[in-house]
């Protein structure tokens, strides 16, 4: 796996695995982080590869003290399942 890149001009956080590309598409605007949708393509999933990108773009909120509007249901769930990122959703 590699690194969390942001691909600004889709919008959207990336993540490489196995030569398949998880993406979670985003908008950024006042310290908000609103993730509008997460989505692994057909042979990650399963893998673990959407909590890994998902942990990555946590991280990357928590260091840029963004607040995050999980619109997507599986960030939303991810999160509220997160002891340690929860806090980014209020």
């Amino acid at each position: 796996m590699s690194d969390l890149r942001d691909n600004t001009e889709a919008s959207q956080y990336e993540l490489d695995v196995n030569g398949e590309t998880a993406f979670a598409r985003y908008r950024k605007e006042d310290g908000v982080l609103t993730i509008l949708w997460v989505e692994a393509p057909p042979a990650l999933r399963g893998t673990g590869a959407a909590g890994k990108l998902m942990g990555l773009v946590a991280e990357e909120a928590t260091r840029n003290k963004w607040r995050v509007v999980p619109v997507c249901g599986y960030a939303a769930a991810w999160l509220r399942g997160s002891k340690q990122y929860r806090e980014l959703v209020n």
